[in-house]
């Protein structure tokens, strides 16, 4: 069998408060309804073309565009709204308990058993965002050599180094540490390596970030290709948030490389799953609420999405989506719980509305479905509404 599957997801890129948004404190939040207001109207005529403006009122684009995707919105079924979750809930496995947070910091214990395993101390145990600690500790770091741990009002542990004070593969060294040090109740769903470079007053985040996840909790999508021998591709951050199981990944500088790569992988000869990840939406604009520059990465995604439809075969389906929202126009700097879009895009699809669906994994049996596999997880195929 000759047929592809690709699915694209827009980390953060939301379509409006999920039914259960107010157990979450994100009444209101809709990342894309609420940019388009904020900018005076998308101007985004790839994506409306497919018919994204036919999911929601979207300021800038029509509703009654003649759409040529098929195209529906999802909503979360699984308890959390971070990465992990909605990837893991897109691939079929749905959590019945959030992973904990740490809205004043971690635990004494936590932080003293870091310590110990590590042989160096900690600054900071705070929530804050990324750029904000190293505002506020990078000096100090440079200064004692101790780590800068810091969470938010997701499930992470992240330890900020300098990667001249602390070499990258000690680094990751410490979040693997970690990661085998974090298990229940402080089971948190992720250990991320944060290295930075520069000076005081002008530190700058690297590209060598590393996630240390923790593994499905059961059977992926990406196990079931695996089982099925099926070829799984990843671009960006993808095998990361699966601990590497199912699944490895070309990891990437930002939203350019990861377009870059896919536009590569439908041109070649490559098979079977491509499943990429662009994270710049959520990692430098949601969390720091950057309307203008959210905006301009929505532009820059729609600018490529021409080439990247022209090139799939006639076996090809082209799946765009979302994990999460992430509001960049509220005053929080986090996560929403928000519904998805998904917009399916190939020859043989029929451009219909495939409705909402009662979970991202949904989409994940659709493509089982389309590969040719029994798995379907947690969802239900919406593959012969597609293919009319």
């Amino acid at each position: 069998m000759n047929r592809r599957a690709i699915v694209i997801v827009l980390d953060g890129v939301g379509i409006g408060g999920a039914h259960d948004a107010a157990a979450y404190g994100d009444e209101g939040s809709h990342t894309l309804g609420n940019i388009a207001r904020a900018v005076g109207g998308l101007d985004l005529p790839n994506l409306e073309a497919l018919g994204l403006g036919s999911l929601d009122r979207l300021d800038g684009l029509r509703g009654d565009v003649r759409a040529t995707a098929a195209r529906g919105t999802m909503q979360p079924a699984s308890k959390g709204k971070d990465s992990i979750t909605g990837h893991w809930e897109l691939c079929g496995v749905h959590l019945d308990n959030p992973f904990p947070t740490y809205p004043v910091g971690f635990p004494s214990e936590v932080v003293e058993a870091f310590v110990r395993l590590t042989g160096r101390a900690v600054l900071g145990n705070v929530v804050g965002s990324g750029t904000d600690v190293l505002v506020r500790y990078g000096a100090e770091h440079e200064r004692t050599g101790a780590w800068i741990v810091y969470t938010s009002a997701d499930s992470v542990f992240q330890i900020a180094a300098h990667e001249v004070v602390v070499p990258l593969e000690e680094l990751y060294r410490a979040c693997t540490a970690a990661r085998q040090m974090l298990v229940a109740p402080h089971n948190v769903s992720r250990v991320i390596a944060r290295p930075f470079l520069g000076s005081e007053g002008s530190y700058l985040r690297t590209a060598n970030r590393r996630d240390f996840s923790l593994p499905p909790t059961g059977e992926t999508l990406l196990d079931a290709l695996a089982e099925a021998g099926i070829t799984r591709t990843g671009v960006g951050k993808v095998d990361d948030l699966f601990a590497a199981r199912g699944i490895s990944a070309q990891h990437t500088r930002d939203n350019s490389d990861g377009i870059a790569r896919i536009h590569e992988w439908i041109h070649g000869n490559a098979g079977g799953f491509l499943f990429a990840n662009l994270v710049d939406f959520d990692q430098l604009f949601g969390h720091r609420n950057d309307v203008a520059g959210f905006y301009g990465a929505l532009r820059h995604f729609d600018r490529a999405l021409p080439s990247l439809l022209t090139a799939l075969r006639e076996d090809d389906l082209l799946f765009i989506t979302a994990d999460h929202g992430n509001d960049p126009t509220t005053s929080s700097s986090d996560h929403a719980r928000e519904r998805v879009p998904v917009l399916v895009a190939g020859s043989r699809v029929v451009p219909v509305h495939v409705g909402e669906r009662a979970s991202f994994s949904d989409l994940g049996a659709t493509v089982a479905e389309w590969l040719g596999i029994a798995f379907r997880g947690r969802g239900e195929s919406f593959l012969s509404q597609v293919l009319g």
